[in-house]
């Protein structure tokens, strides 16, 4: 073989360590669903390509899907619906998700289409100055914040974008994906 083949190979491969590395380790990285606590918005085994930069720029809304590390195991990754935003307090009453916060001291019920088989639990959780509550869709098969408590904005990994099994672009506007994906469904 040609000797210019093998510096020309080594020189392709070095430039693309030089660009994929950095763009793995910084900017965007897989991630596979497992369980069935998203359904119906992810489903197990979808592929998704997660955002690591906005959440840097932006915090979560609620009502936005976020990849963050399992509080109990950092080594552990879960993806889950931000429902609670730092500050508030989340009262759950038969399934029934209401918000206090400073612009809202009375409360206000969350309207959540995308949710499925709310368990019909009673709790209140305060948050503090950078954590977030997350739930998933599936309330009845999620193990989520209201077993294990808030989730440290240290812990956000990043936001679902491309969903690549099955491939679609994942909006920005989760709510507006939701209910896609329902008349879809239907």
């Amino acid at each position: 073989m040609n000797p210019n083949f093998w510096k020309e190979l080594a020189k392709l491969i070095l430039l693309s360590l030089l660009i994929v590395v950095p763009f793995r380790i910084y900017i965007a990285q897989p991630f596979i669903v497992e369980g069935s606590s998203m359904d119906p918005t992810f489903k197990s085994g979808e592929y998704l390509i997660v955002d690591e930069i906005s959440h840097r720029f932006h915090t979560p809304e609620r009502g936005s899907v976020l990849i963050f590390k399992y509080p109990k195991d950092p080594k552990k990754s879960f993806i889950k619906r931000v429902i609670g935003l730092p500050n508030e307090t989340v009262s759950i009453n038969n399934g029934q998700v209401t918000i206090i916060n400073s612009l809202n001291p009375e409360g206000f019920a969350l309207d959540e289409p995308y949710v499925k088989l709310a368990k019909l639990d009673s709790s209140t959780y305060a948050l503090g100055e950078g954590e977030y509550f997350v739930l998933g869709d599936n309330r009845a098969a999620s193990a989520d914040s209201r077993m294990w408590g808030p989730v440290p904005e240290a812990n956000i990994i990043g936001r679902p974008v491309i969903r690549l099994l099955p491939p679609t672009l994942i909006p920005g506007d989760s709510s507006k994906f939701v209910e896609e994906i329902s008349k879809n469904s239907q």
